[in-house]
């Protein structure tokens, strides 16, 4: 019971560790906090420049620009197409003038797409990896029920992507 209790405390304090590196990410760019699901209308994908909608994983074609970029919102990073849909990452996150600037609201709030996953119909898509993520699969091993080893898993993916940073 120590044990979990210990396992749990750990993985909430990396998930909330998590949880604030992406709202500074997301400040970094027009629309951060509103980026859509393109898996799931209506939801919000929250690491925005990684191949899973919660992050902590590799990045998408987007992230590697924003890495580039000193994670920073650019002109260029603004121009670029990132996802190749034939949209600019500024098109995309309602800043299509290149004129954001962190803190202000963005031209458009509304009718956003993700600048690094193009629509899952497109036949130009850069990423042959976009492939909407299925449910959780079921953990088994040595004992330990599949929910412990899922905030395992998520505790160690979050703290290797801060470590990464």
């Amino acid at each position: 019971m120590k044990t979990t209790a210990l396992l749990l405390s750990v993985a909430l304090a990396a998930l909330l560790s998590c949880s604030d590196a992406y709202r500074m990410f997301q400040s970094r760019i027009p629309n951060g906090d509103r980026v859509p699901n393109p898996c799931q209308p209506g939801a919000i994908w929250a690491g925005v420049g990684h191949q899973s909608p919660a992050g902590a994983n590799a990045r998408n074609p987007f992230g590697l620009d924003f890495k580039a970029a000193g994670f920073q919102w650019t002109v260029d990073l603004c121009r670029k197409d990132s996802d190749g849909d034939g949209l600019t990452n500024g098109q995309e996150l309602g800043d299509p003038d290149c004129v954001w600037k962190v803190g202000a609201t963005p031209a458009r709030t509304t009718g956003l797409s993700h600048p690094g996953i193009c629509p899952l119909d497109s036949a130009t898509c850069k990423n042959s990896w976009t492939v909407c993520p299925s449910a959780t699969p079921t953990l088994q091993k040595g004992g330990q029920s599949s929910e412990h080893l899922l905030i395992i898993i998520i505790a160690c993916s979050c703290l290797g992507f801060m470590a990464w940073l």
